[in-house]
C-alpha cells in the first residue's frame, strides 16, 4: 500500500507539473507575442509547437529525477527544491537547445526559450514545495484513514518511530503495536502496546485493522508464519521491514539475480558499463586540455622556481595503491628538499610549518598544483579526475587496521580529488575520527556516483586552487 501510493503520489506531481509547465508554455508565447514582441522578438509566423514538444520531452526524461527523492517529496526543503527544479531545467534546456542547433532554425527567439526556462524553474521551485503536500492532503488525507498495527519489539518501534511519523501524509493511522516479546511490559509508549502475538487476530477484528507491519524478523520461524497467516485470514495488508541491517551492524543493499534474492554491503554503480564510460569520457574531456595547456608552461615555472630555492628533480614519483589494489607510479611535482632515500621519513605526514618543504614548495601545495601532473596518470588511465584519494603503500596497511571498511576504497581509481577533498579534508590525519570521516565520504561517494557529482566535485575543487582551505598546506 505504502509504496504504490507513494508511487502515486510521484506519477501525479509529475503529470500536473508537465500540465502547469506545457500549459505555461503557450501562455507564455501568446503574451510575448500580443503585448511584448518589440521586446522579445517573438511574431506568429515563427513555429514554437517543435520547441513546445520539445519542453514535453525534456521533462518527461526530467520526471526521473522525482522517482531519486524516495519519500522526501513532501518534506523537501528550499535548497532541496531549488536543485531538483535545477536538474530538471538543465535536462529541458538540453533537449531545447539541442533541437534549435540539430534544425539550425533562426525563427524562434533565444530570449523567449531563455526566459521560459529561468521563470518555469522558478515555478518549479513553488511546485516542488508546495504540489506534494496538497496532492497528498487530496487524496490520501480527507478520505478514511488506513489503522495500522505494528508487530515487534519496544526497541524496533522505537527505531522506527520516526518513519512512522513521516508516512501520517500517505494515511497512515497508527493504532497500536503487538509484542514479540514472551512478557509485555506495559509502557506509556506511542502508540500503545495492545498485547502480545496471540492478540492479533482478536485485536485485527475488534479495531477494524487495515495493514499490519512487521517491524522486524521474528528470531522463531514460526512467529512469522502465524504473523502471514493471520493477515491472509483476514485479509489484511502485511508489510515486512527487515533489520538485518541492525543484525549485521552495517547497512546493506537489497538485490535481485534471477529469482534469488541477495543484500550487498555497498551499491556500485560504476560497475555499469555506460558509467564506466561517461567518468571516462568526463576524465578525458578535463585532463586533456589541462595535459595540453597548462600542464607545459607550469612545469617550466616549476622547474625555474625549483632551480632557485631547492634544485633537484621536478617530478616526485611514487608508488600508490589504485583500483582493486593495483600498483601504478604517480606523479607530483616535487615541493620538498631533496634528501637520501628513508623510507621511515617519508611515511611522515606533512605538518604545517614542515622544514622539509621549500617556500615554492608550500605554495604550489597550498593552492594544489603540485598535484597537476597526475592529470598525465588520468590519461593513462590509472587514476580519474574524481575519486578516494591515493596514499603512501605505509600508510595505506596503517589505515587498513584502523578503519575496517579501508579497503573498500580499491574499488575504484583513486582520484586527483574526491568527495572528502572538495569538503575540506586535506591534508594531515592526526585521529583516528579524521580517518574514519574521509573513509565514510569515500564510500558515499563510491555508493552514489553520478556524473554530475563528479562536475560538482571537480568545480568546488577548483574553486579551492584559488581559494585553499585552512586544511591545505
Amino acid at each position: 500500500m505504502l509504496l504504490n501510493r507513494h508511487r502515486g503520489l510521484t506519477n501525479l506531481h509529475s503529470a500536473v507539473t508537465l500540465l502547469i509547465l506545457a500549459g505555461f508554455f503557450w501562455v507564455y508565447a501568446e503574451t510575448i507575442i500580443t503585448w511584448f514582441s518589440q521586446v522579445i522578438r517573438l511574431t506568429r509566423e515563427a513555429n514554437p509547437l517543435p520547441y513546445f514538444l520539445s519542453v514535453v520531452v525534456g521533462l518527461l526524461l526530467a520526471s526521473g529525477q522525482l522517482a531519486g527523492q524516495g519519500g522526501r517529496l513532501t518534506r523537501l526543503s528550499g535548497g532541496e527544491a531549488a536543485a531538483l527544479a535545477t536538474r530538471q531545467m538543465v535536462i529541458v534546456a538540453l533537449v531545447v537547445f539541442g533541437l534549435m542547433f540539430a534544425t539550425q532554425d533562426r525563427s524562434i527567439s533565444r530570449l523567449f526559450l531563455g526566459s521560459y526556462l529561468v521563470l518555469s524553474w522558478l515555478g518549479l521551485v513553488v511546485l516542488h514545495l508546495m504540489l506534494p503536500r496538497w496532492l497528498a492532503a487530496r487524496f490520501f488525507g480527507r478520505g478514511p484513514r488506513v489503522p495500522t498495527l505494528f508487530v515487534g519489539s519496544a526497541a524496533a518501534l522505537g527505531a522506527a518511530e520516526e518513519w512512522v511519523r513521516q508516512r501520517a501524509h500517505l494515511g497512515v493511522d497508527p493504532s497500536g503495536y503487538v509484542s514479540l516479546e514472551a512478557t509485555v511490559a506495559q509502557s506509556a509508549s506511542t502508540p500503545p502496546c495492545l498485547g502480545s502475538l496471540d492478540d492479533l487476530p482478536e485485536l485485527i477484528d475488534r479495531r477494524g485493522i487495515g495493514q499490519v507491519i512487521l517491524l522486524e524478523l521474528p528470531s522463531r520461524d514460526e512467529q512469522a508464519r502465524q504473523v502471514i497467516e493471520v493477515c491472509q485470514a483476514r485479509g489484511c495488508r502485511l508489510l515486512l521491514r527487515h533489520d538485518i541491517e541492525a543484525r549485521l551492524g552495517h547497512p546493506v543493499v537489497s538485490t535481485e539475480e534471477e529469482g534469488h534474492h541477495f543484500f550487498t554491503l555497498h551499491e556500485e554503480p560504476l560497475e555499469e558499463p555506460l558509467n564506466r564510460a561517461l567518468k571516462r569520457g568526463f576524465d578525458l574531456a578535463v585532463a586533456l586540455p589541462v595535459v595540453l595547456l597548462v600542464l607545459p608552461p607550469l612545469c617550466v615555472w616549476v622547474w625555474l622556481m625549483q632551480r632557485f630555492q631547492s634544485p633537484g628533480p621536478l617530478f616526485y614519483i611514487r608508488p600508490r595503491s589504485g583500483e582493486q589494489r593495483a600498483n601504478f607510479s604517480m606523479l607530483k611535482f616535487r615541493t620538498m628538499r631533496v634528501a637520501p632515500p628513508d623510507e621511515r621519513a617519508e611515511l611522515k605526514q606533512v605538518t604545517p610549518g614542515d622544514a622539509r618543504i621549500f617556500p615554492f614548495g608550500r605554495f604550489l601545495r597550498r593552492h594544489s598544483l603540485d598535484e597537476f601532473p597526475q592529470f598525465w596518470n588520468v590519461l593513462l588511465g590509472d587514476m580519474s579526475v574524481v575519486g578516494p584519494r591515493p596514499v603512501m603503500p605505509l600508510l595505506d596497511q596503517e589505515f587498513e587496521r584502523q578503519a575496517r571498511s579501508y579497503r573498500t576504497r580499491h574499488f575504484v581509481k583513486p582520484g586527483i580529488t574526491g568527495l572528502a577533498q572538495s569538503g575540506g579534508f586535506r591534508g594531515e590525519i592526526t585521529t583516528p575520527e579524521q580517518l574514519h570521516e574521509r573513509v565514510r565520504l569515500d564510500l558515499q561517494y563510491i555508493a552514489h556516483w553520478s556524473f554530475w557529482l563528479d562536475v560538482q566535485i571537480t568545480l568546488r575543487t577548483l574553486r579551492q586552487v584559488f581559494r585553499p582551505p585552512p586544511s591545505a598546506y
